[in-house]
């Protein structure tokens, strides 16, 4: 993996690469990708039910968002994923910073890990591949102590790919939903990885290499 400071990173600049993924800015530019990903009712089963995000709201709200959140919390944010080899849009990943809430924003030493692939892009150890990078890059690069995510409790794939990417399965809670869709009477699930967790398994596998 590849990266740099996260907080020089520029308009469409690339935030870190992989074996098969580059992870960079997103740009104006992106919009229809944004909004295709969105209107797949499979992507979006775990989140809305299967309803996609309309087109205006992706371009008057989601990328104008996102877009400006880089400058609030530098280093963070929504980052698009495309091929290394063929350049196409797979997705986004996320380390985000809750604005506002001290005991989980970037000024406690925190974020969100969040993904998001489009079908091309299941079954192929993606979400994994990107997920870990974007792990070394927080406790590396930002200094983060603890890196945290949440999921549907019947969302059995994303669950699986948060645990190959060193996240602990903390706790099932319960939100009161004003449209909830199927599966939310299951509950949401936190997963968690604090950076000494994360160092103390660096320092197993390279004492396992150099066996």
């Amino acid at each position: 993996m590849t990266g740099g400071g996260g907080g020089g990173i520029g308009i469409g600049e690339v935030l870190l690469e992989t074996a098969r993924l580059r992870l960079r800015r997103f740009t104006e530019a992106d919009a229809d990708a944004l909004v295709e990903l969105d209107s797949d009712p499979a992507v979006m089963r775990y989140l809305t039910g299967g309803r996609p995000t309309l087109a205006e709201v992706v371009r008057a709200e989601v990328l104008p968002r996102l877009l400006t959140g880089y400058d609030r919390h530098p280093g963070m944010g929504r980052w698009a994923a495309t091929d290394r080899a063929t350049g196409s849009f797979l997705g986004w990943f996320a380390l985000d910073a809750e604005a506002g809430d001290a005991s989980r924003g970037g000024t406690a030493g925190q974020a969100e890990l969040g993904y998001r692939l489009r079908r091309a892009g299941w079954g192929r150890g993606l979400a994994t591949e990107g997920s870990r990078a974007l792990v070394r890059y927080g406790f590396t690069t930002l200094g983060l102590r603890r890196i945290w995510a949440e999921t549907m409790a019947v969302n059995v794939a994303s669950r699986r790919v948060l645990e190959k990417a060193g996240l602990r399965y903390v706790r099932t809670f319960h939100l009161d939903w004003d449209d909830p869709i199927e599966g939310t009477e299951h509950g949401e699930v936190e997963y968690e990885l604090l950076r000494d967790e994360w160092d103390a398994g660096q320092g197993r596998a390279a004492a396992l290499r150099a066996r």
